[in-house]
């Protein structure tokens, strides 16, 4: 099944107001085909989309492991697939020149980062895209927000972590998705 198919096929899931909206923004975005990242896990067309569904992946699986953790699928769905929202609309494409193996320069197309709105960290600007379509519960508000652990910047990281296992699944999820699952490719 091709990747954006799947994606939509989850989120015919997902019941609820504002949900409709976010799915017609996305297609008016780059989200389907921008990067996970400038130069590290998924710098490539289409990254993005493909990292969502891999940390959706990686969460259900994480969730078998800890059945105490209990949480509906549309939480799953929308953490997992909206967590790097802040994503959409953020990268650059732009020429630069490296030497080929024969020594001769030549030009090839890079990634860059060029922020439209800056607003705090990358979980909090996920949660605050999101928060203008829907109403997010606190689980996922959390997870959302902290799934970068301190990476972002966020010193109370652990408590969220306590208070809201959750959280630290879907942190779990998007290493494993990052370093282990895309690091293969």
């Amino acid at each position: 099944m091709e990747l954006k198919e799947r994606f939509l096929q989850l989120c015919k899931t997902v019941n609820r107001e504002g949900f409709e909206d976010l799915l017609e923004w996305l297609e008016k975005s780059d989200f389907y085909r921008a990067p996970a990242s400038k130069v590290y896990h998924g710098s490539y067309p289409g990254g993005l989309l493909e990292h969502s569904l891999n940390v959706y992946d990686e969460l259900k699986r994480l969730l078998s492991v800890y059945p105490e953790v209990d949480v509906t699928e549309e939480t799953v769905i929308i953490s997992s697939l909206f967590h790097d929202l802040c994503k959409a609309n953020f990268y650059t494409v732009e020429k630069r020149n490296r030497k080929n193996d024969e020594g001769r320069w030549e030009s090839y197309d890079a990634y860059n980062i060029k922020e439209k709105f800056c607003y705090g960290g990358h979980g909090s600007k996920s949660v605050f895209i999101l928060q203008q379509f829907l109403k997010l519960t606190p689980e996922e508000a959390v997870a959302i927000n902290c799934h970068m652990s301190c990476w972002d910047g966020n010193k109370e990281v652990s408590n969220a972590y306590q208070q809201c296992p959750f959280a630290w699944l879907l942190h779990v999820a998007d290493e494993s998705a990052t370093y282990i699952k895309e690091s293969t490719k």
